[in-house]
Order: C-alpha cells, then sequence, then structure tokens
C-alpha cells in the first residue's frame, strides 16, 4: 500500500468548496463561518491547535447537507429537524481517522447554550460547538438583514440585535459580548464578502504544510467526499464508491501499476463531485431532461476538477475524475478531448461510469443485468463513443465487474 504527501488544509478546503456548490447562489456560507468562528476564538485567546480544530469543523459544520432543499432552510434561523443534518455531519466526519476529532462540535454546532452547557462532554467541544452556532446564526441574520445587495452595514444594527435577544438561552454569553466587540469594527463585516473570507480562508490554508497518509486514510478522507455528492439522490447512492471499486477492478486486469490502479480508485471516488450544484430534481426526473436543465449538468465534470485542482499530489486524480464524460471520438464534456489526447485512466474511469450507472435503478429505468450492460458497452465502442480495449477487458471478466460495481 502506498503513501501520499497530502496537505490536510488543501482536502478540507476543497471540501469546503464541494459543499458551497449544494447552496447554487448562496456560496461560502463554511468560509464565513470559519471567518467568524476564528475571530471569535482569537478574542478568547484561543490559538494553536485549539484554533486549528475550531477552523476545521466550522468550514466543514454543514458536510450533513447535500440537497438542494435542505441547503435553502439553511437561510432560515430555526426550522423543524434543523438538526438531523448535525446527525448526518456527525456520522460522518466520525468514520473519518484524520476529521473524526471535529465529529460531536458538528453534531451540536445547532444545540442551544442552555442545552449544551449541561451535557457530559469535554469543556473544548461545548465551547467551539457554542461559537460555531454563534457564527452560523450570525451569517444567516447578515444576510437576512441586508438592506440593499451593495452595503453590509445596513443590516448590523439589526443582527447584533437579534444575537442579542437570544443570548444565554441560545448563546454562550461571553461569546456574544466578544462577537459585539468584533461588530463594532467596520473591518469585520468587510471581510465577510466573498473574496475576503476566501482569502482569508485560503491563509489558513497556507499554514499547513503537507504530511505522510497511508493510503487506507487518505481514501478514507476522499470517501468523505464521495458519500456526500451520492447523498444528493436516492438513484446515486453509493454510485462512487462503486465506480471507484469498478475502476480500481478494471485497472488491476489490465496490468495498471499498484500506485495507479490506487488513484484511480480515488478518481472514482471523486468524480461526481460538481454534481452537487444540480438542483435535486433534475437528479430525480424521471423523464428527459430539458436542453437547460442538461446543459447545467453538463458543467458537474468541469466543477469536479476545480474542486480538486488545488490539492498537490492529486494532480492525476483531479484531471481523470474530470474526463469521465469525455468520449474518444470528441462529443463528450467539458473539453471534447479525443482518444490521443485522453488517458487510459480517464478511458476506464468513463466506462466503469456508464457500467455502474447501467446496473443502478434510475427515476427513468430499472437496474439492467450484466448481458444488457455489455451490449450497451459495445454499441458504444461501436459508435467511437468508449474505448474498445477496456470494454474488451470488461467482457473478459463480465460476471466479477458486476459483482465488484453492485451498489452495496
Amino acid at each position: 500500500m502506498s503513501t501520499y504527501r497530502v496537505n490536510l488544509h488543501q482536502a478540507i478546503y476543497s471540501l469546503s468548496d464541494a459543499l458551497d456548490l449544494v447552496g447554487v447562489t448562496h456560496i461560502h456560507h463554511g468560509k464565513r463561518v470559519a471567518y467568524i468562528a476564528a475571530e471569535c476564538g482569537k478574542k478568547l485567546g484561543w490559538s494553536g491547535r485549539r484554533l486549528d480544530d475550531l477552523f476545521q469543523a466550522a468550514i466543514l459544520h454543514d458536510c450533513g447537507v447535500s440537497k438542494t432543499v435542505i441547503h435553502s432552510r439553511l437561510a432560515q434561523l430555526e426550522w423543524e429537524n434543523e438538526h438531523e443534518h448535525c446527525v448526518i455531519g456527525h456520522a460522518l466526519l466520525g468514520q473519518c481517522p484524520q476529521l473524526a476529532k471535529l465529529a460531536d462540535v458538528v453534531l451540536h454546532h445547532h444545540t442551544h447554550w442552555s442545552v449544551l452547557k449541561d451535557l457530559d462532554l469535554p469543556e473544548e467541544t461545548r465551547l467551539n460547538a457554542s461559537c460555531i452556532y454563534l457564527a452560523d446564526r450570525i451569517d444567516i441574520l447578515t444576510l437576512g438583514n441586508l438592506k440593499d445587495n451593495s452595503n453590509i452595514l445596513l443590516g448590523v444594527r439589526d443582527t447584533c440585535r437579534q444575537v442579542i435577544e437570544h443570548k444565554n438561552e441560545w448563546f454562550h454569553p461571553e461569546m456574544v459580548e466578544v462577537f459585539l466587540e468584533l461588530a463594532s469594527s467596520e473591518a469585520f463585516w468587510f471581510r465577510l464578502e466573498s473574496e475576503q473570507v476566501a482569502g482569508y480562508a485560503a491563509t489558513w490554508v497556507g499554514c499547513e504544510s503537507e504530511g505522510q497518509l497511508e493510503f487506507s486514510d487518505l481514501r478514507s478522507l476522499m470517501h468523505v467526499f464521495s458519500v456526500i455528492v451520492d447523498a444528493k439522490s436516492p438513484y446515486t447512492q453509493r454510485h462512487s464508491d462503486a465506480v471507484a471499486r469498478l475502476a480500481r477492478y478494471i485497472g488491476e486486469k489490465m496490468g495498471l501499476s499498484p500506485r495507479t490502479c490506487e488513484l484511480l480508485e480515488l478518481a472514482g471516488l471523486l468524480h461526481d463531485l460538481g454534481k452537487l450544484r444540480v438542483p435535486d430534481n433534475y437528479l430525480d426526473k424521471p423523464g428527459k431532461l430539458t436542453p437547460e436543465e442538461y446543459a447545467i449538468v453538463r458543467r458537474h465534470s468541469f466543477d469536479t476538477f476545480n474542486i480538486l485542482k488545488n490539492i498537490s499530489g492529486l494532480e492525476e486524480v483531479a484531471q481523470w475524475a474530470s474526463q469521465h464524460h469525455e468520449r474518444i471520438d470528441g462529443s463528450g464534456y467539458p473539453y471534447h478531448l479525443q482518444k490521443a489526447e485522453l488517458s487510459l485512466e480517464a478511458r476506464i474511469i468513463a466506462v466503469a461510469d456508464v457500467f455502474q450507472a447501467l446496473e443502478q435503478h434510475r427515476p427513468y429505468r430499472g437496474p439492467l443485468p450484466a448481458k444488457d450492460i455489455l451490449d450497451i458497452l459495445q454499441e458504444e465502442v461501436e459508435q467511437g463513443k468508449l474505448d474498445a480495449e477496456v470494454v474488451a477487458s470488461v467482457e473478459a471478466n463480465l460476471e466479477q465487474c458486476w459483482a465488484v460495481g453492485f451498489s452495496k
């Protein structure tokens, strides 16, 4: 098993970029919450690892939200069942060794201080969760109180008033006082603007150096990404995991190196990240997409590249994942590359994606048996769409490919 040099901050920042897509237009919420929470933490005298853990939990606090319909509710000050996404995020982070330390904070980031203060939790967990809850609601209130689209300062008074109204019950009283100190500075509010807050988060990324990760730990981290995207629709559950297994299996059967096969598995896990931008109802639609809807869907592979391109050490993964809808005759998207411009690994991902999609239930059809899937793949080869060598490998190992690609 190989080891990889990965900057954990880069990976978490990229995951935040993926979560931003769910908002479609309401973007950078996680980064703004991380900025507000970190500034409050600094005022409280927190630093070093303590502040870093707070920032990580804050930038990922909504990792339990995959659906655009759920994300739209985040703009409400409170709503029924708001704790559900906290539970989902807690379970997701708890499965990843690099992020498990953040799980309890994410679980309680909507818990009122009047309840949270008496829970049997480490003091740091309670305070971090309370700080993120305050920061989260400040961001929502700020957006809701904007008097126009150009001057963020016009809503500051109302935001502060509403925070004070919930002091002690919802929010830790000392943190409210710290926030009010920060709120007196115009610069604090100007830094909430998209380009400013993105720069703030980027500075945080630069504070971490690359570290060594075993493949199993790296896969666990990337699996967090895939679970979030696959949760968008009941029709895509575990699709990315299955594509990852199948791509790796095909790569092994075609004699690729163990390290290349590991990277293929990661590309399979991550290939559909850009679908987080696609409205839920497009993925669940039982009929044909309109040209306008399909145009929105077609950008998802490009969005995948934009999310992954900044994780050093995974450059090949970003490229292969973004090319899973390319076709060897140049008719695919988003780059319209032809066979000579596509690596074997990208062509494997393309076949694995088609195979597994046909193996799954979709709103417009049921799952297909292995022989029918092979017939479709061979038709695609005859039409100059899919790579003949890759499909021949699938044919030679058809039943095993079906078993490997099955969504467990």
